[in-house]
């Protein structure tokens, strides 16, 4: 898929995400996105995009069976990513999730042609994978944390310009 699809699908537009942080034993559980990021593929956490009149609980469960096969519910509320790089703009809101069923295999994204899918792998990713991954290739959010125990304590609005914590 080409990067000019996902600015076709995406873009010139403000979409409101909704993303699942799910920890297992000491990982993470991260999608590997193709044709996302500068360095053309994207680690990142299971999640999408919220449709009118649908809850945010909703969305979540709904993201995770799509993507991963999984059925989560919702912990709590962490913090609230933007990213913003025109033409794409998206408010991304994250949640510590945990597994309440289903089986782990890589799902498809609805919104993309079978030929345009861009998820690519599905794994439970440690974080020294993460540290000593090309910084381009993973998200934002999650590379500004130094641990997977540091990621789940962030809270706030986490915008690349004014995010000053580790």
């Amino acid at each position: 898929m080409e990067h000019q699809t996902i600015i076709e699908t995406f873009g010139n537009r403000l979409r409101v995400r909704i993303c699942g942080l799910l920890v297992q034993e000491g990982k993470i559980l991260l999608i590997k996105h193709t044709n996302l990021g500068e360095g053309g593929y994207l680690w990142s956490p299971p999640g999408g995009g919220l449709h009118f009149g649908e809850s945010i609980t909703n969305c979540l469960q709904r993201e995770f069976l799509e993507e991963t096969g999984l059925q989560v519910q919702m912990k709590q509320f962490l913090f609230v990513y933007e990213f913003l790089e025109p033409p794409l703009h998206a408010i991304e809101l994250f949640f510590e999730v945990e597994q309440i069923g289903g089986a782990l295999n890589l799902g498809k994204d609805p919104e993309m042609s079978q030929e345009s899918q861009i998820l690519q792998e599905i794994a439970w990713v440690d974080y020294n994978f993460l540290k000593q991954e090309n910084p381009q290739c993973v998200h934002w959010a999650i590379q500004q944390a130094e641990n997977i125990e540091n990621l789940l304590q962030f809270r706030g609005c986490l915008c690349k310009n004014s995010f000053k914590g580790k």
